[in-house]
């Protein structure tokens, strides 16, 4: 690396939801760009995340709607899950979406370089990249994360999966042990039961999803263990170890389970380990989740880092919006209007097990933690007609309300296609209105949204007299 580097106006470490946007968008306005990628463009959503997890998902949903179609009248024979062709699907799919990226990073033009290859800070805004030193005034970090693995002893002598590895079986698993009840533990839990797996979830939270209400939680919890997931609850893993070409775990309330494949779904740690933060004065936090301001700042000037790697909430929309914020920060023309920060964001997001999972704003939990007063109503999701037309009655809603202002503070919603209603809260607090105008409203029946006009009216001062 004794060669001069090469000098671009901006480098952005990683194609992911906001690298992508970000490098497209200052080449077509103008600056000579650099998105340095070692691996796939697109970024965990689209590789590894998003597009994979939920196509696989559709294809479960698929199966326990057959299987369990005679609810509704209808009788069918055995179903049998072709989990290679399962697979193949989701690869296809997760393919067009990637050749997409790849074609928007192409009509950016030629201002605009694709680097491919491991990069590395070797200095202060420089980065070395197969040999090749590159620099510029304006450097973004959108590096991400990875799946991380518990300090269990013996996990690391036995074979497990990780969220990525299990998305490449082909034979169902004869006991599926899913260790962690959060999103990605839940998702694929009830995604290979539905497969015709059994499937146990060891998780130490009291509830699955345990940062929700638990009225929330245990919404999920009896849908789970109607479709007959064992759940193993209040507990973790002290060890693990082989057995008879599996995974035995033994647990820390004296029981063990045993299975022939183990995911391990406890979170996720930045991908800081190999990026040479130290080498260009950038902090990290003691996790390893580069530290930054609210307007995306790192400690070492010019360089700032959006997604995942910031340690806040890893979602696809987050980074994405991470993108237009940044980008709208560092190209203003000042003309005097406040720009916007990643401080204060309203971050509806789902859990994408069936029924869907979905918040925005405070649970009440976290309202009562806060001291913060508020109106509470909640109502059963069976209590909408179109659930109960559709037979699709597990779940709940639940809204929270300013008494002073009448603004939404927050709401959650398990049900079917929670996460389409949940953005009804959503829009409605990003404009800061009263739940008024869904009150007097016309709702279409019926219809799922209409559900959400009837919960708002079970608060006493909407509820018709």
């Amino acid at each position: 690396m004794s060669a001069a580097p090469i000098r671009f106006d901006v480098i952005i470490v990683g194609a992911g939801q906001a690298g992508v946007p970000l490098a497209a968008r200052f080449a077509e306005a103008g600056r000579r760009v650099a998105l340095i990628e070692r691996a796939h463009v697109g970024g965990t959503c689209v590789n590894y995340g998003c597009t994979p997890t939920k196509t696989m998902v559709a294809s479960a949903r698929a199966a326990h709607m057959v299987r369990t179609a005679g609810r509704l009248g209808v009788h069918v024979g055995d179903v049998q899950v072709d989990l290679a062709a399962v697979v193949e699907r989701k690869n296809r799919i997760v393919t067009e979406w990637r050749a997409g990226v790849e074609r928007r990073l192409e009509r950016a033009g030629d201002r605009l370089t694709l680097v491919r290859g491991n990069a590395r800070f070797v200095g202060e805004r420089l980065i070395g990249v197969n040999g090749t030193r590159y620099t510029a005034d304006t450097i973004v970090l959108n590096v991400g994360a990875r799946p991380a693995t518990p300090n269990v002893p013996g996990l690391d002598r036995v074979p497990t999966l990780d969220s990525t590895g299990i998305m490449e079986l082909r034979a169902l698993p004869e006991h599926l042990i899913v260790l962690g009840g959060g999103y990605i533990g839940c998702e694929f839990g009830q995604m290979f039961r539905r497969f015709g797996a059994p499937v146990t979830i060891v998780h130490r939270g009291q509830h699955l999803l345990d940062r929700e209400d638990s009225d929330v939680s245990v919404a999920i919890e009896d849908v789970f263990r109607r479709e007959g997931i064992d759940l193993r609850l209040g507990v973790s893993a002290s060890t693990a170890s082989a057995d008879q070409g599996g995974v035995r775990l033994q647990l820390t309330d004296g029981t063990a389970v045993t299975g022939s494949h183990a995911l391990v779904a406890v979170g996720r740690v930045p991908n800081t380990g190999d990026l040479g933060c130290a080498a260009a004065n950038i902090a990290l936090d003691r996790r390893g989740f580069v530290t930054v301001d609210d307007a995306y700042r790192t400690s070492a000037a010019g360089v700032y880092a959006v997604g995942d790697v910031t340690g806040g909430p890893q979602f696809t929309h987050t980074s994405w919006d991470d993108h237009r914020i940044l980008f709208d920060r560092l190209t203003r023309d000042g003309d005097g209007s406040p720009a916007r920060t990643r401080a204060g964001r309203l971050i509806p997001y789902c859990v994408f097990t069936d029924p869907q999972v979905a918040r925005v704003g405070l649970s009440e939990r976290e309202a009562a933690d806060r001291g913060i007063a508020c109106e509470v109503a909640s109502m059963p999701f069976g209590a909408i007609a179109r659930a109960s037309e559709l037979d699709e009655t597990a779940g709940l809603l639940k809204v929270l309300l300013d008494p002073a202002t009448e603004r939404v503070l927050g709401a959650a919603i398990v049900g079917i296609e929670a996460g389409e209603l949940i953005h009804i809260f959503s829009t409605l607090m990003q404009a800061g209105a009263s739940p008024r105008a869904i009150v007097d409203a016309q709702a279409v029946h019926p219809t799922l949204a209409e559900g959400v006009q009837s919960l708002v009216m079970r608060l006493d001062r909407f509820a018709l007299t």
